[in-house]
């Protein structure tokens, strides 16, 4: 059956945190990683049946999205994962702080590459650790994190690598030699590595495939903590059903003694909802792949044309980093706030020069923007 990503929901005075920040506004909310589109049948009949039954309490850990876990993990990236090394989580950000915790003490430090994702900052400061970022460098039209050139910062109190494959923003996928290079990096410095692959399923780029950063060998397996959740690729990330994939039995046994007591169960119609995605929604997914490529074209095309833009086209997710650097403004983000659009502020991922653009959304949506964009730097700003 044909599905519908060109259908506008009106979610400006839902409770939909993206479209409540503007709703009182002329502004196109653009920022948070949420798409706008309406979720695959197969899920939300599997939580009409759910509700159906009328009772709610305290429910168990899913084998139903255990099993489906499994079979994809392999079915699609050859990463044959166990039963016992699944850790459920209610969110992929709850499991990056839980990481951080378990497995640094206050004197020592994380490292992740810059610009990134906020809660990669955050979390360390906020459980009083240091942090080290390595910039990104652009390489043949791609963001690429070189650890190798940050080998003289080191200082020997590192302890956890926290890695964002698909990269957000800048939507990098890592290949082999890339990932490779990285558990290299780990190995020479005796670094645990938390990968957040959370975007793995919004492959844009033909013929580019995820690698799990874990599936590289034995002994990136054995240093590994892998977070990942159907939140992002299906758009239920208000139901918050996640899972860490942790092979090695004693860091499994760090990570959940950490989380005892402070992070709750998954939902259980969270679970209903994971599960029906992963099992039945394939047909849906590859159609939302084929509508934000689409997008990302018209978006990346339309940028590039601009004066004082500029974007690399992602090779993953519905995030588009653009530099706007040329503009000569002190806060892009506020400058296109001030001509209807709501972007994220590169500044909470590392560099105030960039906005990140949203093109999770119907294409009428998307034309509106990009129409906004171009009158916004031919009005004489």
């Amino acid at each position: 059956m044909p599905f519908n990503f060109d259908q506008r929901i009106d979610r400006r005075h839902s409770d939909s945190l993206k479209w409540k920040k503007y709703a009182d506004r002329d502004i196109l909310p653009l920022w948070i990683a949420d798409t706008d589109f309406r979720a695959a049948d197969c899920i939300i009949d599997a939580l009409q049946q759910r509700v159906q039954q009328g009772v709610f309490g305290y429910g168990v850990t899913s084998e139903a999205l255990a099993e489906v876990a499994i079979e994809r993990m392999e079915s699609r990236f050859g990463w044959k994962i166990q039963p016992e090394w699944l850790v459920f989580l209610p969110g992929v950000v709850t499991g990056i702080n839980i990481a951080v915790r378990a497995f640094t003490e206050a004197h020592q430090s994380t490292v992740s590459a810059t610009p990134i994702y906020p809660p990669f900052f955050l979390a360390p400061k906020l459980a009083g650790r240091q942090h080290l970022s390595a910039a990104l460098r652009l390489e043949q039209q791609r963001w690429v994190l070189d650890l190798d050139s940050h080998e003289d910062r080191m200082s020997g109190n590192e302890k956890l690598l926290l890695l964002c494959n698909p990269h957000n923003p800048g939507g990098t996928v890592y290949r082999r030699k890339e990932l490779e290079a990285q558990l290299r990096f780990a190995q020479r410095h005796d670094l645990l590595v938390c990968s957040d692959e959370i975007h793995c399923d919004l492959v844009l780029e033909p013929g580019v495939q995820h690698i799990p950063f874990a599936s590289l060998s034995d002994d990136a397996a054995q240093r590994s903590i892998t977070l990942m959740s159907p939140s992002k690729s299906f758009n239920i990330a208000g139901l918050g059903a996640s899972l860490a994939v942790i092979p090695n039995p004693e860091l499994r046994a760090r990570f959940n003694r950490m989380r005892k007591g402070m992070v709750p169960d998954v939902d259980v119609l969270a679970y209903v909802a994971a599960s029906a995605a992963w099992r039945e929604g394939q047909p849906w997914l590859d159609a939302q792949l084929d509508y934000l490529r689409a997008n990302r074209d018209m978006l990346a095309q339309h940028v590039n044309r601009l004066p004082g833009l500029s974007m690399v086209t992602p090779e993953a997710s519905f995030l588009g980093w653009i530099d706007a650097s040329g503009l000569g403004v002190a806060d892009p983000a506020l400058f296109f706030e001030k001509h209807g659009l709501g972007f994220s502020s590169g500044r909470d991922f590392g560099n105030d020069r960039f906005v990140r653009f949203n093109f999770g959304c119907p294409r009428q949506l998307l034309e509106e923007a990009l129409q906004r964009m171009t009158r916004a730097l031919t009005s004489g700003y």
